[in-house]
């Protein structure tokens, strides 16, 4: 099948119907690769027999919201999977019987809030929690050290915000292949040790102080092993009242966008961090790491405690991967319930974006709210005042 008779435009939008119902295997791993989704060919045929009974073929914007659901980034497949040792033994959903099991058997009462939100909560003294979050960021600033450790950094203190905390210190774990690593030895694509040293330990400095949050704490290893791929933990600490911890949606409840404007920047962000590393990765995924900007983060996270001191908004989460796709669906599975997105009204950097790239870019600096009409405005007069 020819490319046109495999992706049919609609007549009144911007939108692609994928033609997968006569599609052949060879022609469903064409679809995932030109949409630049990473689906695997078991992946694509499951999507394909969903739709057949459905009765009609998805469109780019589901294919791509697929794409980044099904991200080993977004959804941990692996830790969630059956995994099969060399040795022969079969361990069923790691996160659960490893990661989890011990916090879950102890069930220590300090524990607030585990494996379920943006943060972990724990508790603290005199009305107040600490929310704690760390995660890695490693295969963008392997191709862009200095904006993938920054954007890190900015992942994490959103994720703070996220749980309508107040972000108060940073920490990291960084691990680099030796600084005087032979460059004769380097493999084809991989950037030197010294190079990835010096530009992720400048871009945490630089997101993190201009937002006035002071790296308190962190540790550097080096080794051989690191050298294909550098490993970047950031983390956030942050500090928030326990009674103001909300997370309810409502029928009727509207959604907030808030922060900077969605651009290119980012897009398959998640396919890419759950992508093997390659040699042409610097020219391929470069698009695919985001942009940093603390100076808007920094007006965002202004805004979110002012909100959150008022009470006026009753959810929170942040844009990370998957862009709303990700934030907008999780919310809405979590409440069981629908939502009503209007793509139309993103602010954008870029004129001509397409709805799916609306909808899965991972641009940075952004949150989502969710406030009843009956408070909305106050939401609304909350990021105004700080120019968000």
């Amino acid at each position: 099948m020819d490319k046109r008779a495999l992706y049919l435009k609609r007549p009144d939008v911007n939108v692609y119907e994928i033609r997968l119902d006569k599609a052949d295997n060879k022609e469903l791993m064409r679809v995932s690769e030109e949409l630049g989704i990473g689906l695997s060919i078991q992946d694509m045929l499951a999507v394909k027999e969903y739709f057949a009974r459905k009765g009609r073929n998805p469109t780019d914007v589901e294919l791509q919201t697929i794409g980044q659901t099904w991200s080993e980034h977004c959804f941990h497949r692996t830790f969630k999977g059956v995994i099969k040792t060399r040795r022969g033994r079969t361990v069923i959903n790691m996160f659960k019987s490893y990661i989890a099991k011990v916090t879950e058997e102890l069930k220590p009462d300090w524990c607030l809030s585990v494996f379920e939100d943006n943060a972990g909560i724990v508790e603290f003294d005199q009305g107040y929690a600490i929310a704690v979050k760390v995660e890695t960021h490693n295969h963008p600033s392997a191709i862009e050290p200095f904006g993938g450790a920054a954007t890190g950094v900015g992942g994490v203190i959103r994720d703070i915000l996220g749980v309508w905390g107040e972000p108060i210190a940073n920490t990291d774990v960084l691990c680099f292949g030796p600084l005087d690593y032979n460059y004769e030895k380097l493999p084809k694509g991989v950037k030197h040790p010294r190079y990835l040293f010096r530009g992720v330990v400048a871009g945490i400095g630089y997101y993190g102080n201009n937002m006035g949050i002071p790296t308190v704490n962190g540790a550097i290893y080096f080794d051989e092993g690191y050298v294909g791929n550098v490993v970047v933990y950031c983390g956030c600490i942050g500090l928030l009242p326990k009674r103001r911890y909300v997370k309810s949606i409502w029928p009727g409840d509207l959604i907030v966008l808030a922060g900077g404007r969605t651009g290119r920047d980012g897009i398959h962000g998640v396919t890419f961090a759950s992508a093997e590393l390659t040699e042409e990765a610097e020219v391929v995924s470069r698009p695919a790491v985001q942009i940093p900007n603390p100076i808007e983060e920094e007006k965002l996270r202004r805004a979110i405690l002012t909100v959150r001191d008022l009470g006026a908004a009753s959810y929170i989460t942040d844009l990370g991967g998957g862009g709303l796709s990700s934030a907008v669906g999780e919310a809405a599975y979590r409440f069981r319930l629908g939502a009503w997105v209007e793509l139309g009204r993103v602010p954008l950097k870029h004129r001509g974006m397409s709805p799916w790239e609306i909808w899965v870019s991972e641009s940075q600096e952004r949150m989502l709210l969710s406030a009843s009409p009956q408070r909305v405005n106050e939401v609304l007069k909350a990021f105004h005042d700080e120019e968000v």
